[in-house]
């Protein structure tokens, strides 16, 4: 037996005695070493996350070893980050390689129990090995695959003005990778602390506060609108702006979502021409190249982790933790 934390209902944490994993065909026995905590299990402590069904283990952003698994003796101690979208591989966007938006996903930690707990169960497909990075690096691979996967759907060339809306994690997720992709990129958000944050510390961009007119100010630090418009907000309000920002030709990328629909005046979408286009998740040959990309330091990312505390904190933290200032992202360590 071993200690998990399971979420039995809205806000409601709970110890509970659970049973070692028992594993199936192609998995693999893993121990956990890192787990961040994001958004997503904020809403569900909260009884707002959709599709959500209690009782649940959170836990989907990991950092693990293998403990248990012939094909995986020779690499003992190893470190792996979890992809932790579980696809059905037959319907038709899977068979189109898009299987970040398969009709059947499911996601470790929302609809299948996660990670928090010492040990657990995973496929072993779902492993992305790294040889060099450290725990806190690896399990902020799968947030980091988020950000990445909207900056390839943005199709970003070097030194095109582009602007991300949103300097929360996934924002600042998709500023790093905007960045290493040589943009002349603007940071855009309505509180000045994420601000500073994103271009003080991490140094993504330039801060513009979200508030005046904000077309104006784009078009007067550019020298014309920017080509590309990334929203990581979720804020209906910022994601109808988005049709303004955006020159003529340019790309809308949302990788925020709000529960409900979004009105845009289609005249304005047709004299622009403008590719309006959603993201999701990320691929697991995105997992890979962001590996790639933190192994070769061309990306700094454990600036973003603000908090940390141990797996048996993590009942008294979690609760606060939406609330506490200063916050990026979390990091629950098991070791």
């Amino acid at each position: 037996m071993m200690q998990s934390l399971i979420l039995e209902n809205p806000e409601t944490l709970a110890w509970a005695n659970t049973a070692e994993p028992v594993l199936a065909e192609g998995e693999a026995l893993v121990r956990v070493h890192r787990c961040g905590l994001c958004g997503t299990d904020f809403h569900a402590f909260a009884g707002k996350q959709p599709l959500f069904q209690y009782p649940r283990r959170l836990g989907h952003e990991l950092c693990v070893e293998i403990i248990s698994s012939v094909e995986d003796r020779e690499s003992s101690g190893a470190l792996y980050a979890v992809e932790p979208y579980y696809f059905c591989g037959n319907c038709p966007a899977c068979r189109a390689g898009k299987t970040n938006c398969c009709a059947n996903l499911k996601v470790l930690g929302v609809h299948i129990d996660g990670g928090l707990a010492p040990r657990i169960a995973v496929p072993r497909d779902k492993l992305h090995r790294t040889r060099s990075l450290s725990p806190d690096q690896v399990a902020l691979v799968e947030p980091l695959v988020i950000g990445a996967h909207g900056v390839e759907r943005a199709a970003l060339k070097p030194g095109e003005p582009a602007v991300i809306l949103g300097m929360g994690p996934i924002g600042l997720a998709a500023a790093i990778f905007a960045k290493e992709a040589g943009v002349d990129l603007a940071c855009v958000d309505v509180q000045a602390d994420r601000l500073a944050f994103a271009c003080d510390k991490m140094q993504l961009g330039k801060p513009i506060r979200a508030d005046g007119d904000l077309p104006r100010t784009l078009l007067e630090h550019f020298g014309q609108l920017p080509s590309v418009v990334i929203d990581a907000t979720g804020n209906a309000a910022s994601m109808k702006q988005t049709f303004h920002l955006a020159e003529h030709g340019g790309r809308i990328v949302f990788i925020g979502l709000f529960l409900g629909e979004l009105g845009f005046d289609d005249p304005n979408f047709h004299r622009r021409e403008l590719s309006l286009m959603a993201s999701r998740a990320g691929l697991p040959g995105t997992f890979d190249r962001v590996i790639h990309l933190m192994e070769t330091d061309r990306v700094d990312v454990l600036p973003l982790i603000t908090h940390r505390f141990h797996f048996a904190e993590t009942q008294e933290r979690l609760p606060l933790l939406s609330g506490e200032p200063g916050l990026v992202k979390a990091m629950v360590h098991f070791d």
